[in-house]
């Protein structure tokens, strides 16, 4: 396809702006970018599409299309819908590297035009992917009902012989192995391990298809990227296309397809990720009459009318919980608040749900550095007895370690070094009243969760109630101060006798000071558990029959 047919295509709307030489490039791919830096993303042959948000004064236009230039782009096409006008800067600077532009006129999507290329890209290489696109056409006009992404990988099986699957950034699978489809459901396991070897290429900054080998089995990992800014902002919630092959044997040709399927993909993600819209709206609206102290009829009021859309087909909620959220990067000014929304709206899914998203029960706001979600517990029947009424019950709750433990592999890669994610769960509550105290809690579960080390902690209600409710409150210096007056004796010591006075000293507190049970645990003889405990009280000049120090040493190894 040549990028003089672009023109002649009315429905595009497209009009030239400069480059009139250059209409005779090949163009070998379509990319959307608002990045001010996208050359990792581009292979060359491309047609650029951008809103401008890249563009914040008339020296960024030289600069960005310098860029494109080496990347070997076929031409640039700019969105009036965020400017207005398409600026000098961007004409002029085109015009000095011969890059033809393009200004697309604000009623025409970005997606409009993406489908036309890859279609016809597509159906000028290789015909037997005419009739992918085509489908996804009319499953796009058609809506959710035409089948989403099942129905473009079911294609790719009956005419590539190419079994696919789509999965999120949590090892969730989104698509593959649809009813009627000769595609088997991938293993949870392998899920999860696909997606980790996805997140840690794509944080490394290595161009897709990323080939791994899981269980014996090659597979290539195809990006499904969003138009974030910083890749930071998106690694966490992007989708990625996972195809049992390997992409490292095949001809330049069939990369390019299967890539221009992702871009298809990503239209129907973006569409998934629209529809969220409503029930981000009743969370943010309720957060703010929780937050602003409303009244709880107030409250209760928008609560009636949010469970309907949170619990479709099931009544209302008889209990909430609220779980806090937060992603933070070290350097860069990348707000926590909008990452860890999508990421809650991805952990919290139930695979219990049914429907076109089995995300559509999650409402989750934001509050800059920080997302809410409100969670719903669906009401549960049990009968009490032949001569008693049915009761009616809530649901299970969830639990901060167990939200965490299932995405913990995957996101774990794809936080690297420079990320981490904190997270508070709530107790469940009963009625708009205990809300904003549900709220509260689950802000101060996330603050304990904070204070421990790790990429990825959590912590629960239950935890309030102990000590280590007051740990993330002592001072850092303090803490360290008091734990390596404690403990640094004994560390010390083990490394230069291999003595294993720490382990020691955690049995022992753990068994409650039972010489017995400590020495059964640590397969000791109990006169040599005698030994290391008097060589801990010695070194540290503390007595473990004291509860003062048996405290003391507990507080130490829980901040350490």
């Amino acid at each position: 396809m040549r990028l003089r047919a672009l023109l002649d295509t009315a429905s595009l709307g497209l009009r030239l702006l400069g480059g009139e030489e250059e209409l005779d490039r090949t163009v070998r791919g379509v990319m959307t970018t608002d990045l001010r830096d996208p050359s990792r993303y581009l292979s060359g042959g491309e047609l650029v599409l951008t809103g401008l948000a890249w563009r914040h004064e008339p020296s960024d236009s030289e600069r960005f299309v310098r860029t494109l230039t080496t990347a070997g782009v076929a031409g640039l096409a700019a969105g009036e819908a965020e400017l207005g006008a398409i600026p000098d800067d961007l004409i002029a600077a085109c015009a000095n590297h011969r890059l033809p532009l393009f200004a697309v006129n604000e009623d025409v999507a970005f997606a409009t035009i993406t489908e036309h290329v890859v279609r016809k890209v597509s159906g000028e290489r290789a015909g037997d992917l005419a009739a992918v696109v085509d489908r996804h056409r009319r499953m796009m006009t058609a809506g959710p009902a035409g089948g989403g992404p099942d129905v473009v990988l079911d294609l790719l099986g009956s005419d590539l012989d190419l079994r696919a699957w789509v999965l999120s950034p949590t090892g969730r699978q989104v698509a593959g192995a649809a009813p009627g489809s000769t595609t088997p459901e991938l293993p949870p396991a392998v899920c999860a391990r696909l997606a980790g070897e996805h997140l840690a290429a794509v944080r490394t900054g290595r161009r897709g298809p990323h080939r791994t080998i899981v269980d014996q089995t090659t597979y290539s990992l195809f990006p499904i990227r969003s138009n974030g800014r910083d890749l930071r902002e998106t690694v966490l919630s992007d989708w990625l296309l996972a195809v049992e092959a390997d992409a490292g044997d095949w001809a330049e040709e069939r990369i390019d397809l299967l890539q221009g399927v992702t871009q298809l993909i990503a239209v129907e993600r973006d569409r998934r990720d629209a529809a969220r819209t409503v029930r981000r709206r009743l969370a943010q609206e309720v957060l703010e009459l929780v937050q602003a102290g409303a009244p709880p009829a107030e409250i209760a009021a928008r609560l009636r009318v949010a469970a309907p859309v949170l619990l479709p087909g099931l009544g209302s909620a008889p209990q909430w919980q609220v779980v806090v959220a937060s992603v933070e990067w070290t350097g860069g000014d990348i707000p926590g608040g909008p990452v860890a929304q999508s990421l809650l709206e991805e952990t919290l899914v139930d695979p219990r749900t049914s429907g076109p998203d089995p995300a559509d029960r999650i409402a989750v706001a934001h509050t800059g550095e920080e997302a809410v979600a409100l969670v719903p517990i669906p009401g549960v029947e049990a009968d009490r007895g032949p001569d008693q009424d049915t009761e009616v019950g809530a649901g299970p709750a969830l639990h901060a370690d167990a939200l965490l433990a299932s995405v913990r592999e995957p996101l774990e890669r794809g936080l690297a070094d420079d990320g981490r994610i904190t997270l508070g769960v709530s107790a469940s509550v009963h009625s708009a009243e205990g809300l904003r105290g549900a709220l509260e809690e689950a802000r101060h579960a996330r603050r304990v969760a904070a204070a421990r080390p790790g990429r990825m902690c959590a912590a629960g209600h239950e935890e309030l109630a102990s000590h280590v409710l007051l740990l993330p409150f002592v001072p850092d210096d303090v803490r360290r101060a008091f734990t390596a007056r404690l403990l640094d004796p004994l560390r010390d010591y083990d490394h230069r006798h291999r003595a294993e006075l720490v382990p020691t000293l955690e049995a022992f507190l753990d068994s409650d000071g039972s010489w017995t049970r400590c020495a059964g645990r640590l397969h000791l003889h109990v006169n040599t558990l005698r030994y290391r405990v008097g060589r801990i009280e010695q070194l540290t000049g503390r007595d473990l029959s004291r509860l003062e120090d048996k405290l003391d040493f507990f507080l130490a190894l829980r901040m350490s």
